[in-house]
């Protein structure tokens, strides 16, 4: 087993810098629908289970899904094997119950919940944002951290602004809600109207680093468009550790069918942060 990665305070825990993300393992590519079904296909049961076991001997302590019953299944098993990953869920937005389903979140052992951020995005764009914040005082109620998920930084200033009771932020470094849009499993098309556009890390890393509370950054790969060679995949994570405050931390899926990307993940974060400490005793 490798040493632990670096660890930041995270709402009365302690969380790697490098969080492993869920969006593969529930078939979300954020490419097209074919990517889709080949990572539902190659994400069962089993795989998933040794892909938490990797996260664990490379040093990853902490992962992040959705709140829906076949993840919360896998976690239940991976517990149930002596499994000690720390859980950050999403909320399910098929529930059409949110206090239910953070009940029910919570009884599978999650350390945290945050609202889906496309729902938070969808509020926002209706004119029902206050909606958002009784989810957060649903999650808070059940004394879980509560945090508020988007791909829309105004969002995040206006919850600062107005104080909401949200003890962190799950910010996406691209804004995938410019317009309206409805999820890949209800709109074959949805993927067509999200755009990954390099002014957008920028402004929401901006926007995270001058919020007070912890702050995760997600989609920091573009959804695998930042990946063409090692070179450009530790430029992105470089953006990232270097922008956001040094107790963030950032979330990052894989898929593991042709190679250990967590592995590379892994290797590259802790470079990034080597050089980062490095430079910091020079200055």
């Amino acid at each position: 087993m490798n040493a632990p990665l670096p660890t930041v305070p995270f709402c009365g825990l302690e969380v790697s810098k490098l969080i492993c993300g869920g969006n593969p393992l529930s078939g979300h590519s954020h490419v097209d629908s074919r990517l889709d079904r080949e990572m539902v296909d190659f994400y069962t049961m089993p795989r998933i289970q040794e892909l938490w076991r990797e996260c664990e001997r490379l040093g990853i302590n902490t992962i992040q899904t959705r709140g829906d019953k076949h993840m919360m299944r896998a976690y239940h098993e991976h517990r149930l094997a002596g499994g000690t990953l720390q859980w950050i869920a999403q909320t399910a937005s098929e529930f059409t119950d949110s206090q239910a389903n953070i009940r029910l979140i919570q009884s599978y052992g999650a350390a945290a919940v945050y609202v889906h951020g496309s729902n938070t995005d969808r509020h926002w764009q209706e004119g029902r944002i206050e909606d958002i914040r009784k989810i957060l005082l649903q999650i808070k109620d059940i004394g879980l951290p509560a945090g508020l998920g988007t791909h829309i930084p105004e969002v995040i200033q206006h919850a600062e602004e107005k104080g909401w009771e949200t003890d962190f932020y799950m910010g996406c470094f691209y804004n995938l809600s410019r317009k309206p849009k409805q999820q890949p499993g209800v709109d074959p098309q949805a993927y067509k109207n999200e755009r990954f556009l390099d002014e957008d890390p920028p402004r929401m890393v901006t926007t995270l680093r001058n919020c007070s509370k912890p702050c995760l950054g997600f989609k920091v790969l573009a959804a695998g468009r930042k990946c063409s060679d090692p070179e450009q995949v530790r430029r992105a994570f470089g953006f990232a550790l270097r922008g956001l405050k040094s107790t963030d931390a950032i979330v990052v899926g894989v898929y593991q069918k042709k190679k250990n990307q967590l592995e590379e993940n892994v290797h590259c974060v802790r470079r990034v942060l080597t050089e980062k400490f490095s430079e910091r005793r020079l200055r």
